[in-house]
């Protein structure tokens, strides 16, 4: 029983001892007797006990391996660098392991974190056999050496908080708060000589609760926890207590259906470990109702704190807890005097003392007397005395605290927030983390910008400017000048005018605002300050400016809610309100997306030259953001209110990033995509550790990434140096929904994301069922548009809030119906983006239903604002992300990770394209040009080597037939050679497919983005195959007729040889007879005689004569017998093939029909004009190159040419865009007469020359010098041995072997060019025309650009040749390539010779015949120059051999004299194959120009699915005109093609098609729009310089060009050419 106790006890307040000293006094008087001098035991017994903790945290620090954080403390970025632990989940096995697991738990939200067990690797081991027979004499015993493996988790939890710096301690305890641990209050003085408060480490926990003052009107508060202000009440224990004091605040602030261990206590894992450091801890939680009456055991927020250890040793933090506590609970067993006299000490203290006794029954009746002298000390009241025994039944025990609690709260209790409690601890001089000079001065810069916000959006508006309105009206521009929506009548390029002056005169009023003096101070707060500065500055900026815009964001939100209730209020307030609501924001983003367009503007300044380098004053900046960006710091990709992304910034600022890396920047970019607030930014916070903002009342806008740093040994296993994170603002946001294009806002910003990324994490919250059909709606068009370009992100599809164990075979079936949906979705998408083919989801991306779908449990364990993060969650948080690693490091065996520089320019080209809205269509990059470039090279190379390989076989062959006997010629010959040229191709065919297999396994950068063009490149190399079958059977077939025409020939020839060589022999016979030894002379005329009386004897005929353009007629006229009797009337009134030409042609009226002429406009009437006289010029010039060669090969006339060159006429009249032409047959047989007419002339003299070259008398004539030197010798009985050596050599082996260096030294030129220096120029069609258009302007000559861009086949075959003629004509000649040709044939000469002479040739004939059989397929020897050798030779063979081989070298220097002394256009001309023609097959590819401005197709291979061009031209280059006023018409097609034109051309018959869907007329061509403002600047520059002379040259009036045009230099013309070529 309590009764007034009336002793006054001595105030321990009096005489200005502070709290502190309290316990000195007390102790004084308890060792008056003991001690002389108290105050030095006291001293001594403070040194003591602070040794006696320093050396147990020492203790600690070594057993928990953080020694070494003492001095370096473990900084947040230690934290979140990703090592092999953080994605393998590994149970501590060693007290080292312990802080760590703590720290990685706590960052990934999980309850288990304070759990300190130890895992036993051996736990079987250790327990032994269970089922061991116990012996009479074993002995049970207990051993505490368990209770020793371990330390308590507070002891782990402070010596983690005091190794940590303070932005590490900021962020343990907001993720605690988050799981609702208690959080450390007051730190114990362990290695500081008084306590530490932890202001600074809970300035960024913000809470969210109702209280129920609100719960009527549904209203909440959202505030920073340091800035609440609410009662405290403590709890704390005097003595010792044999129950648990955490334990029952556990119960008392856990609801009875949902338990929560806030406080560790001793019943918990861990909790009964000894604790070693943790006393004097004080720990702090709090009470937060959720305006549900029912159910919170509060009706407002409160904090409640709880002491560790005993208020006796811990007086200083008790004092202070009783300075800022409305009441403070005492937990005890007894009270004594001693306990009485401390106690009374607190005799002013204002907070209301309740005691909780578990009175031990010896001293109950103590306790109560000592209680019942309190009462009037500390004003207690019976309620204030509550007693637990072991009697007593806790559920009401803790109903009955419950109940005080609440009285006390409701009864108006003092209030403090923690700012007003720091101010108490420095007067106890208690330490305050956050009073270090560092903060302090981050605190002052932030303030001084802080200072000046009242009214955010006013602040926005006149403070940030440049992001205001200027940045949103830029960002419209940039879209419009790619959509050109809104372009109306006027031209395309003169609206991209309009609007890039508009778009520069934004960027200069940018330029000319001014630096506020906020922004100023900024600029020195993130440049001026050190690095540590430099974060706290941006966390004080950070916390002030949240807190402004929460109080702007809650009187807006408040007021909205007043004028909504409000009848007949007007809209247009609430419509303003609601805009103020979405400006409300403000961050430190703002201040950097600030300082991004003063960059911008600067950047657009200096690159107009209105402003010179060395005057820039914010080059610095992209250093600064990059430098946050390695310290963690979220930075900007996507600015969310203007839907813009400020290039410059972002590449500048990615580009410091990559040197400040030293280039090792090779990235995983992860991704998260999905409706707004289904906690996307919370699952990348609880997977990575992140700050990405979640509250605030405000969601991420926009696109956020930060960079996250791995391990070494990660990076090996991972193959990347860093993870990227991009978090999204929410798809579908209500905010955004009003707006009318925000479909198309959530379309750019997933077809960004998800092409920038490797992961995609599709977010889908279970409860948002409609709005998850929308996004994967959004997902699939992305996903489909990245599959076209190469990229395939792997997609992982999270459905939260699914906690039943059994969700993924419970949802088997609502996979299945995923997959469906998403295949339907794919199928439309596909249509939408005009794709043919049929196509599934799995076509698109790497999508597997069972492993590529997680099922996770809603975030909170329970109802907030009390509830703790679900485990659940978290562990299921951690399997995914353990699986992204694991799918990490198995795609890093088969693909590369990008770099910063192909992110750049990732993030530049998938943006350009968004901006164009026409995705599909219009991608191409530098890594994708770079990777196609690279392929189109090694395609070259392959195809050349197929070629060359064909060439040198073909040579073989023709050498083959024109060695082979008539009888050969007939029978299988030809069918031998076609299978044998069937086996060759499908060989180099195969080797080909084979390297292309291989080049697409290998190490080449960016495959993937080419993967769609391996089946272009398949089916050219089969257009190939076919190509050089046709070419190399043909060869062979004219080869063998051209042999049989020269049989008959050698045939009746030999016959008349023979008969020559009989009256040799018998004029040798009878000059030998006489009696005198004739002389020279005499012997001529005896063989004068001889060879006249022969010739008269023999009759000699003549080969016979033919009409070639009778021929002709007739196969022309079979040609055209079946189409009707106009066109043979045409042929009957027609002239002699004699009589026609091609220089006569000209285009008549005639040639086109007037009733489909008569529906077009004059102006398509000469377009149809202008291509059919192009068609035919065309034709024509390859038709005569087809006559000359025929002409040059020296063989009789054939009538199958007449057929091909029918042939090549029929075949080009059947292309389908000739067929758009509208002709009358006047044109086809017109066009046919002067072509055959053409062909007959030349063919008449071919076969007038040849029958000259083989008539039987002149070819008689030419062997007579060789019988009359023969007859001479013989009879003279000279050596002759030597000079048939050198006849052989002379007449036989010279003409062959220069027939085999024409034959070989073509493939060698190409060879040998396509490695010199100018190499480059000729590796692909892309560097090819990026070579010439560079030549063309530094020439500037007005003629080469008119036949570039009118002929262009002829321009570019004459460029080719000059280009050789350059390259050999001057000091690098071709001897050196001649050379080698003749050494390998000469030394294959010298090895043939030594052969025959070891086969037993008995005669000079048979050895000559083994010589030339061993080289059939080398040389061609004429067997007319042999008789000069085989004809009465009776010289010994070796002897023979011997003088061969003494003669080879001259040999050798002749013919190789005879080739230096040619004209280098001669030497070429004689080649089989032409250097410059394989070139130009190389380079000229398919031939295809773009069908409204000509520029020629770049495309690899021949047979490519796709034309594109890298820059097209103005229309009026390829003589296009306005119709109306005649001037030349400058518009491009890259920028018709996304404007609102529309073109009328042949091809639509006259009718208008909008330009915006060319490719219902033109499928297989791909125009895409410019990659940048200043794409076309080349073409603009020609045009401009060229104008007048153009406008002369082809009969029109000047073209009226934008204004911009005219400031065009050379020089940014050839920058444009770079940009568009992406050359470097």
């Amino acid at each position: 029983m309590l009764h007034e106790v009336e002793e006054n006890q001595s105030d321990l307040y009096q005489h200005g001892i502070v709290a502190e000293e309290a316990p000195k006094k007390f102790r004084d008087s308890l060792n008056q007797e003991q001690e002389d001098d108290p105050e030095q035991a006291l001293e001594a017994q403070e040194r003591d006990s602070a040794t006696e903790r320093s050396k147990a945290f020492q203790d600690i620090l070594s057993r928990l391996n953080l020694e070494k954080h003492r001095s370096r403390r473990i900084r947040l970025t230690d934290v979140l660098e990703i090592c092999l632990e953080s994605i393998q989940n590994r149970t501590p096995e060693a007290l080292g392991d312990l802080p760590w697991h703590f720290l990685r738990k706590i960052m990934a939200l999980n309850g288990t974190a304070r759990n300190t067990n130890i895992g036993h690797k051996a736990l079987a081991e250790e327990m032994g056999d269970d089922n061991e027979e116990l012996h009479i004499d074993d002995n049970f015993c207990f051993s505490d050496t368990e209770m020793k493996v371990s330390l308590h988790p507070l002891d782990v939890l402070c010596a983690v908080l005091l190794c940590s710096d303070s932005f590490l301690q900021q962020e343990i305890l907001a993720k605690m708060s988050m799981c609702q641990f208690a959080l450390p209050l007051l730190l114990p003085a362990l290695d500081t000589p008084k306590c530490t408060l932890m202001l600074w480490a809970m300035r960024d926990i913000v809470r969210k609760w109702r209280p129920h003052s609100l719960a009527e009107s549904r209203g909440f508060r959202e505030e920073s926890l340091v800035l609440t202000a609410m009662p405290t009440i403590s709890f704390v224990r005097l003595g010792s207590c044999s129950f648990s004091k955490s334990k029952l605040l556990n119960e008392v602030l856990s609801p009875s259906q949902q338990h929560h261990d806030f406080f560790i206590h001793q019943d918990m894992e861990s909790g009964n470990f000894p604790r070693e450091i943790a006393d004097g801890l004080v720990e702090i939680s709090w009470y937060f109702p959720a305006g549900k009456e029912n159910s919170d055991l509060f009706p407002e927020p409160f904090a409640v704190t709880n002491l560790r250890g005993d208020i006796e040793l811990q007086w200083l933090q008790f004092s202070f807890l009783t300075e800022i506590s409305s009441a403070v609970f005492i937990f005890t067993e007894s009270i004594s005097e001693k306990e009485y006299t401390l106690l009374s000490s607190l005799k002013e203290s204002t907070a209301k003392y309740y005691f909780i006794l578990n009175c031990k029954n010896e001293k109950r009746q103590e306790t109560l007397g000592f209680l019942n002298k309190l009462v009037s000390v500390l004003k207690l009241s019976k309620s204030q005395l509550l007693v637990k025994d072991s009697t007593t039944n806790n559920a009401g025990f803790v109903k009955k605290v419950q109940s005080i609690l609440r009285s006390l709260v409701n009864s108006s209790p003092k209030t403090m927030n923690m700012e007003a409690m720091a101010v108490m601890a420095r007067e106890l001089g208690i330490q305050v983390d956050e009073d270090c000079q560092a903060c302090q001065r981050a605190q002052k810069y932030a303030e001084e910008i802080t200072a000046e916000i009242t009214d955010v959006a006013k602040y926005k508006k006149e403070m940030l400017r440049l992001q205001g309105d200027l940045w949103k009206n830029l960002a419209k521009v940039e879209k419009e000048l790619c959509r050109m929506k809104r372009q109306g009548d006027m031209a395309s390029d003169d609206y991209k005018s309009e609007l890039k002056q508009k778009w520069l005169q934004i960027r200069r009023k940018q330029h000319q605002c001014d630096l506020t003096s906020g922004l100023t101070k900024f600029i020195n707060g993130i440049g001026q300050l050190s690095p540590v500065e430099k974060h706290y500055f941006l966390k004080w900026m950070k916390f002030s400016l949240d807190n402004t815009a929460r109080g702007n964001l809650s009187k807006l939100q408040g007021e909205y809610k007043k004028k909504c209730k409000t009848p007949g209020v007007d809209q247009k307030k609430l419509e303003e309100l609601d805009k103020l609501i979405s400006d409300s924001s403000l961050g430190v983003e703002h201040f950097m997306r600030e300082l991004g367009q003063f960059y911008e503007a600067e950047c657009s300044m200096v690159k107009e030259g209105k402003m010179a380098e060395s005057q820039r004053q914010f080059i610095h900046l992209p250093g600064i953001a990059a430098d946050l960006m390695l310290e963690g710091f979220p930075m900007e990709l996507i600015d969310g209110d203007a839907s813009n992304i400020p290039m410059n910034w972002v590449t500048d600022v990615l580009k410091c990033l990559q040197d400040k890396t030293g280039g090792r920047s090779r990235m995983v970019v992860i991704t998260v995509l999905g409706v707004q607030s289904t906690g996307k930014s919370t699952l990348l916070n609880t997977m990575f550790g992140l700050q990405f903002a979640v509250s605030s009342g405000r969601c991420t806008r926009g696109a956020f990434m930060t960079l996250i740093k791995v391990t070494e040994a990660v990076q090996k296993l991972c193959g990347c140096d860093f993870i990227l994170v991009i978090d999204t603002e929410g798809l579908k946001a209500p905010e955004l929904t009003a707006l009318e294009d925000s479909y198309q806002h959530d379309n750019e910003l997933a077809t960004l994301v998800i092409g920038l990324s490797d992961i995609t994490i599709v977010n889908m919250a279970m409860e948002n069922a409609t709005e998850m059909k929308d996004i994967l709606q959004i997902v699939v068009h992305a996903f489909l548009r990245m599959e076209e370009i190469g990229q395939k992100p792997n997609c992982q599809f999270v459905h939260q809030n699914v906690s039943d164990v059994s969700a993924h075979d419970q949802n088997m079936r609502d996979r299945k119906h995923l997959l469906e949906q998403l295949n339907e979705m794919t199928k439309a998408a596909a249509k939408m983006e005009k794709q043919s083919r049929e196509m599934a989801f799995s076509d698109i991306m790497e999508y597997d239903p069972e492993k590529h779908n997680w099922y996770i449990p809603g975030l909170w364990h329970g109802v907030p604002p009390m509830a703790p993060v679900n485990i659940g969650y978290s562990e299921s948080v951690c399997e995914l992300k353990k699986y992204l690693f694991e799918f990490i490091k198995d795609r890093s065996l088969n693909r590369s990770a990008k770099d910063i520089p192909q992110f750049i320019e990732w993030v530049r080209s998938l943006w350009n394209s968004v901006k164009h809205e026409n995705f599909i269509f219009s991608f191409r990059n530098s890594l994708v040009a770079e990777a196609y470039n690279l392929l189109s090279m090694k395609y070259s190379e392959w195809e050349w080597g197929f070629r060359k390989e064909m060439h040198l076989w073909l040579s073989k062959k023709e050498t083959f037939i024109q060695n082979q006997h008539p009888e050969k010629l007939e029978g299988d010959l030809l069918k031998n050679l076609k299978i044998e040229a069937q086996k060759k191709l499908l060989k180099e065919e195969q080797k080909l497919l084979d390297n292309l297999e291989q080049y697409f396994k290998g190490k080449a950068a960016n495959l993937n983005l080419i993967e769609k063009y391996r089946e272009d490149f398949k089916r050219s190399a089969n257009s190939l195959k076919k190509e050089l079958e046709n070419y190399s059977v043909s060869k062979c077939e004219e080869a063998i007729r051209i042999r049989r025409g020269q049989c008959k020939i050698d045939t009746i020839q030999s016959g008349y040889k023979l008969t020559i060589e009989g009256k040799v022999d018998k004029l040798l016979d009878k000059c030998r007879n006489r009696k005198h030894k004739l002389d020279i002379e005499k012997l001529k005329i005896e063989f004068e005689t001889m060879w006249r009386e022969t010739l008269s004897e023999l009759n000699l005929s003549s080969l016979q004569k033919c009409r070639v353009d009778k021929d002709m007629d007739f196969q022309l006229r079979k040609d055209l017998e079946n189409r009707g009797s106009a066109i043979n009337q045409m042929l009957q009134q027609g002239k002699s093939l004699r009589c026609y030409g091609m220089e006569s042609f000209r285009m008549k009226k005639d040639y086109l029909d007037i009733n489909f002429m008569r529906k077009l406009v004059e102006y398509l009437s000469q377009e149809c004009h202008s291509k059919t006289e192009a068609f035919a010029t065309s034709l024509m010039n390859e038709c005569k190159k087809y006559i000359e060669e025929k002409v040059k090969s020296k063989t009789d006339y054939d009538e199958t040419y007449c057929g091909e060159l029918l042939r090549m006429v029929n075949e080009r009249l059947e292309q389908e865009d000739i067929k758009k032409l509208p002709t009358t047959p006047c044109f086809e047989v017109d066009l046919k007469l002067h072509i055959l007419g053409e062909a007959a002339h030349a063919f008449q003299k071919m076969h007038e020359d040849f029958i000259k070259e083989n008539d039987p008398l002149q070819r008689l004539e030419n062997l007579k010098p060789q019988y009359f030197s023969i007859f001479t010798a013989v009879y003279l009985e000279k050596d002759e041995s030597q000079m048939r050596a050198m006849d052989f050599c002379d007449k036989c082996l010279k003409p062959a072997l220069v027939d085999y260096v024409n034959q070989r030294l073509g493939p060698e030129i190409v060879d040998n060019f396509l490695v010199s220096e100018k190499a480059i120029e000729y590796a692909s069609r892309t560097f090819f025309q990026f070579f010439l258009l560079k030549e063309l302007l530094e020439e500037m000559n007005f003629e080469n650009y008119v036949k570039y861009s009118g002929c262009y086949e002829e321009f570019v075959k004459s460029w080719i040749q000059r280009r050789l003629l350059g390259h050999y004509g001057g000091k690098k000649s071709l001897g050196d390539l001649e050379k080698g040709i003749l050494s390998t044939i000469i030394n294959k000469i010298k090895d043939v010779l030594k052969n025959s002479i070891n086969e037993n040739n008995n005669t000079v004939s048979a050895f000559l015949d083994s010589f030339c059989k061993d080289l059939q397929q080398d040389l061609v020897i004429s067997k007319d120059s042999l008789v000069g050798v085989q004809f009465k030779n009776t010289a010994n063979i070796k002897q023979l051999s011997d003088h061969i081989q003494i003669f080879l070298p001259k040999l050798e220097e002749e013919i190789l004299s005879q080739f230096s002394g040619l004209q280098l256009e001669t030497k070429l001309s004689n080649l089989s194959v032409k250097p410059q023609d394989e070139i130009f097959k190389r380079m000229f590819g398919c031939g295809k120009q773009c069908p409204f401005c000509k520029a020629p197709c770049e495309a690899g291979g021949t047979e490519h699915k796709e034309h594109f061009v890298s820059v097209h031209r103005p229309k009026g280059l390829g003589r296009v005109r306005n119709r109306d006023s005649q001037k030349l018409d400058h518009s491009i097609c890259s920028s018709d093609v996304v404007s609102n034109c529309s073109f009328q051309n042949v091809d639509t018959a006259g009718k208008f098609h909008p330009y915006k869907d060319y490719r219902h007329y033109y499928p297989d061509w791909l125009i895409q729009p410019d990659t940048s403002i200043d794409a076309s600047d080349y073409w603009k520059f020609v045009f401009k310089e060229f104008n007048d002379q153009l406008a002369g040259k082809y009969h029109a009036k000047a073209a009226d060009l934008p204004g911009d045009w005219k400031n065009i230099t050379k020089e940014q013309a050839l920058q444009g050419l770079k940009e568009v070529f992406y050359m470097k």
